[in-house]
């Protein structure tokens, strides 16, 4: 059986937390391979435009620096419509059939919000889920935010791990904390400031070649 991770992400750009943690997560796991799926058109739109997707692939593409153990999949680029988690994940569950057993990675923040996404109550049928805990987080929090979106859970053995219904996991671990964010690299380079150790060498050349996240970009 397959244990695969998926992160996925809008990755504008994709920067050293994004990969720190995936490479965290899949080893603590004793996970195959972690795929990230950078998002081609998020469901969840920012006031800020995305950058084109095939920019953000190609760069995801070039953090990886020919790793073995971290990949990207660029199936949501070849969806039509809004890209959801549900159908990505269905898709890659047919993908690498029969029964993989998948690993769905994010952050607290974007699972607080679960109950907005596509068909959120099924997404446990087709993944374990593993959630980035923030610094701070209280274990005593996790089984009143799990009655709050409304999962049908029960506690295990272990307190950071619960049971769906479907019999899929729900575990909360934590990564190494790295104070770096999308939106903060995109102002940095708006104010013509370094990019530099934030993301791998690679990304930050394509972004200064390609004229990304300038005043005067386009794209």
């Amino acid at each position: 059986m397959h244990r695969l991770g998926i992160l996925g992400g809008t990755f504008d750009p994709i920067h050293m937390g994004h990969l720190r943690t995936a490479v965290e997560i899949g080893q603590e796991l004793n996970l195959e391979k972690v795929y990230l799926v950078p998002s081609a058109s998020p469901p969840h739109k920012t006031i800020e435009p995305v950058t084109s997707f095939q920019h953000r692939l190609t760069m995801a593409r070039l953090a990886l620096g020919g790793s073995s153990f971290l990949e990207v999949l660029d199936l949501e680029g070849k969806r039509p419509g809004l890209s959801y988690s549900i159908e990505t994940l269905k898709e890659i569950h047919n993908t690498f059939s029969p029964d993989p057993e998948l690993f769905f990675i994010l952050g607290m923040d974007a699972f607080r919000e679960i109950m907005t996404w596509k068909e959120y109550q099924h997404l446990f049928d087709y993944s374990h889920f593993v959630i980035i805990q923030r610094p701070g987080f209280q274990p005593d929090k996790i089984e009143p935010l799990l009655t709050n979106i409304g999962l049908d859970i029960r506690q295990t053995k272990r307190p950071d791990v619960f049971m769906t219904r479907s019999g899929k996991t729900l575990t909360f671990m934590v990564a190494t904390r790295m104070d770096i964010s999308s939106t903060h690299i995109r102002e940095l380079i708006r104010n013509s400031k370094s990019i530099r150790f934030l993301v791998p060498d690679p990304v930050r050349i394509y972004i200064m070649e390609k004229g990304l996240y300038s005043s005067h970009a386009t794209s």
